[in-house]
């Protein structure tokens, strides 16, 4: 049967306000923001503050959900295995850009079964030590090491994760023979290196920044291309002799690919107007983050050159995933 004109019109005038009414509806209960390393690390620091802008701006819960284990990857395959439409994901370096090339058996595909939706924030590292090791500079550390090959140790938070990439590149570069202890979160970590049962590590400087002012741990470098203002004496890698290698690690918000276009446009906007808010902006610069809270389009492009640059260096020196 067709419909007369008049009522053709009035559902083409009424189909905009339809639309925008049935995007309006979303979320409709509370959302998951699963942050696959413990309560506690940098991840979780910046998916919380996400987290909370969201509630207040579509007005339902937003809670995160702790996940860790394997590098990030645990939880991250359940953002990418989500179905229920109101599952978020805070995920770092390695379960969107490098774990592919560690894992032959990835049970997801970070390019086919994630949405990027927004980098959140970067921040440089700091490679620090423990601080009864007799080093007091980089150029020292090389040179203790190599004279000590393979029975020094450095955490990360797992294979393939920025902590891990940047200590593996610096290791290339100088000749050296360490040996890798994964843990599930740089909180873990951190204890180990302030008690002396690892000598070293690299780890994002928001989350070693108390024990370096407190003198539990000693900074030899960072990692960005220009020091940071958090730390003015520490010199970055390529003022320290190691050119080229500037890195960062960080930490960005995905959703399942099946989650509609629309809505992850509006999350990335809500994203970039929650982390700049002057307070939390504020707070999470004052902790070593750098707002990033880029577009879902350039979020992608971001992940793809990471992808390209940090897989070619696994594949080159042959590194596999480890516990």
């Amino acid at each position: 049967m067709q419909l007369p004109r008049r009522a053709l019109l009035a559902l083409g005038a009424a189909a905009p306000a339809l639309a925008r009414a049935q995007g309006a509806a979303w979320p409709e209960r509370p959302v998951r923001v699963i942050v696959p390393i413990p309560p506690g690390s940098t991840p979780d620091t910046a998916g919380r503050a996400v987290a909370g802008h969201f509630t207040a701006a579509f007005g339902q819960p937003f809670v995160v959900e702790n996940r860790p284990g394997a590098g990030g990857t645990i939880g991250t395959d359940a953002v990418a295995k989500s179905t229920d439409g109101h599952t978020l994901g805070v995920s770092i370096n390695a379960p969107l850009s490098t774990a592919k090339a560690l894992y032959p058996n990835l049970p997801y595909d970070p390019a086919r079964d994630l949405a990027p939706v927004s980098l959140l924030v970067r921040g440089a590292q700091m490679l620090v030590t423990h601080p009864g090791l007799p080093v007091s500079d980089l150029a020292g550390f090389i040179a203790h090491v190599k004279a000590n090959p393979g029975k020094l140790s450095y955490g990360s938070v797992g294979s393939g994760s920025g902590a891990h990439l940047a200590m593996v590149d610096l290791m290339s570069r100088a000749g050296l023979d360490m040996v890798h202890v994964p843990y599930r979160g740089f909180p873990q970590a951190t204890l180990d290196l302030v008690a002396g049962r690892i000598e070293a590590m690299f780890v994002i400087s928001a989350g070693i920044l108390p024990q370096v002012q407190s003198g539990q741990a000693r900074a030899l470098a960072v990692t960005a291309d220009a020091r940071i203002p958090q730390m003015p004496n520490v010199p970055t890698l390529a003022e320290a002799g190691v050119p080229d290698a500037a890195s960062y690690a960080w930490i960005g918000l995905v959703a399942p690919a099946t989650m509609p276009p629309a809505q992850v446009s509006r999350l990335s906007e809500e994203a970039k107007r929650g982390l700049g808010e002057p307070q939390t902006r504020a707070a999470l610069e004052r902790a070593g983050f750098e707002v990033v809270a880029n577009s879902p389009g350039e979020f992608a492009r971001f992940i793809a050159a990471e992808t390209d640059r940090w897989g070619g260096l696994i594949t080159r020196l042959g590194i596999k995933a480890e516990g």
